[in-house]
């Protein structure tokens, strides 16, 4: 019997992670807030109607005593000479006037409170929103993409454009200001600015603005630019506190680099005339670096492959990597309907196979799962498809590169289980990806991307059980679209006659 773990990851363009409890928000969760959002503008739209209603019945019990005190204070002592008018005057002040102001008071949002009061327990918390602000940045660098570009919309492969406002591009400048990230502030403080500058209305101002952008600036060590954006802050606002003092601490500082920058130049050219008075020996050339791409930071190349760049496969090993009908030994299952695979890389061997699961099955797994995804992604060991979370930490894990195999400094990794190591890897894709969403591998340069209906297959493990390094991989962002993936790992107990042992370490 093969001893095997299920993982089932879905993984939306926008995971949001809590800081508090490390809580990813999948894109089912945001679903059902969806709908939430729209059942409130529904009760919304009931007490709009409401106080139209009453405002209408207010509105002509005023358009008729208006017509009628127009009339009567032209002539009051001719007025109240009929006995009916001096009656209903009496009746309106004593009674009509009492039973108008309970219409006025009369509370028409008890619906919508209430409504609003039971769902608010739903709604995302300040952590989430942060998680959500974090997720948006992480995208902007692992592909890319500049402020004006995510917010006017123009993503690629995406369906439902959506433009972020001033408010929007404030808003995300400010979380990052708050957890002291000043190059994404000023990212989208400069953002938010130059929508100001279009003409866009909000309400936030360009002093606002100005003040946390010439700060960001600052901090990154840019004082003249930061002096620039100040000094544009006080135009708009010359009794602006803080940015006169700003300005005058910034104009300091200029000075004092300034006057160090000529210091620096005097002992320079002083260096300068005794290097030409004395005879100088011949610089040893260092020798040049052979690998500089090893000096990459693993970060470096991992977001490179996420945006496809970077991928070190030659013409020549490209040209040994084939596409064939594979019957896993002519077992009787595969004879007449043998599985399309392909070769995905060479070192270390991934293949894809084609056609793997069907839209039924993907449709079935993902009825199944909905309702217990709370997350991300959780790992579940039930063969039967019922998920649950069995691992903490496995949220940051999956975006960051690591082993699926327990490595010697990990001896209780899956002690558990009772299963042994992980010997292999299999990868169900369930759903196509707009953009993003590549599994990479950084130490090799290889992407593998999702494909809906496919799975890809490698060895963690090499025949004599020691592990294969060059499997460290991670799961890119996903851009655009939702991402279906389950995995399934294979351990080693049970597989002793189907991949005996090998008698060298990397075989």
């Amino acid at each position: 019997m093969d001893l095997l773990c299920w993982c089932l990851f879905f993984m939306s363009c926008l995971q949001t992670l809590s800081a508090h409890n490390d809580f990813f928000t999948s894109i089912g969760q945001m679903t059902d807030l969806l709908y939430t959002e729209k059942d409130l503008v529904t009760s919304l739209k009931d007490y709009i109607r409401a106080e139209e209603n009453k405002l209408e019945r207010v509105k002509r019990w005023a358009d008729k005593l208006d017509l009628l005190t127009a009339t009567a204070t032209q002539d009051p002592e001719g007025f109240l000479g009929h006995p009916v008018n001096a009656f209903k005057l009496m009746k309106r002040l004593n009674t009509e006037w009492g039973d108008l102001e309970s219409l006025v008071l009369s509370d028409t949002t008890d619906g919508f409170i209430s409504n609003l009061t039971i769902q608010r327990q739903y709604f995302p918390t300040d952590e989430d929103q942060t998680g959500a602000a974090k997720a948006l940045l992480r995208l902007q660098d692992t592909y890319r993409l500049d402020a004006n570009t995510i917010s006017v919309g123009n993503l690629p492969g995406v369906k439902h454009k959506s433009h972020m406002t001033v408010e929007d591009c404030y808003e995300l400048g400010k979380i990052a200001y708050s957890e002291a990230d000043y190059y994404h502030t000023e990212l989208w403080m400069a953002q938010a600015l130059k929508q100001l500058d279009e003409g866009e209305q909000s309400t936030f101002d360009k002093v606002t603005v100005l003040d946390y952008l010439s700060y960001a600036i600052y901090q990154q060590g840019e004082i003249e630019r930061a002096l620039g954006f100040t000094k544009r802050l006080l135009e708009l606002d010359p009794e602006h506190q803080r940015a006169k003092g700003n300005s005058k601490y910034f104009e300091f500082q200029l000075e004092k680099q300034r006057k160090a920058l000529e210091v620096e130049t005097e002992k320079q050219k002083e260096r300068g005339k005794r290097e030409t008075s004395e005879k100088k020996k011949p610089k040893e050339k260092k020798p040049k670096e052979k690998n500089p791409k090893h000096q990459i930071p693993e970060r470096t190349k991992y977001q490179m492959l996420c945006r496809g760049e970077g991928i070190r496969m030659t013409p020549r090993r490209q040209s040994r990597l084939f596409c064939r009908y594979y019957d896993n030994n002519h077992h009787p299952m595969y004879v007449l309907a043998p599985v399309k695979q392909q070769d995905e890389w060479d070192r270390p061997y991934i293949v894809r196979y084609l056609d793997i699961i069907s839209d039924k099955e993907t449709e079935r797994v993902k009825q199944l799962a909905k309702p217990r995804v709370s997350c991300v992604a959780t790992i579940s060991q039930d063969l039967k498809w019922t998920l649950k979370a069995k691992y903490d930490g496995l949220n940051q894990r999956q975006y960051e590169p690591h082993f699926d195999f327990g490595r010697k400094d990990e001896p209780d990794a899956f002690k558990e289980l009772g299963t042994g190591n992980r010997i292999a890897t299999w990868l169900f894709y369930m759903s196509d990806v707009a953009a993003g969403g590549a599994t990479v591998f950084p130490d090799v340069g290889a992407a593998v991307w999702p494909q809906k209906g496919t799975a890809v297959f490698w060895y963690n493990l090499f025949a004599s059980g020691e592990g294969d390094y060059s499997t460290r991989h991670a799961a890119c962002p996903v851009l655009v679209g939702n991402k279906w993936v389950s995995n399934k790992w294979i351990h080693e107990r049970g597989q002793e006659w189907r991949r005996p042992c090998g008698l060298s370490e990397n075989e």
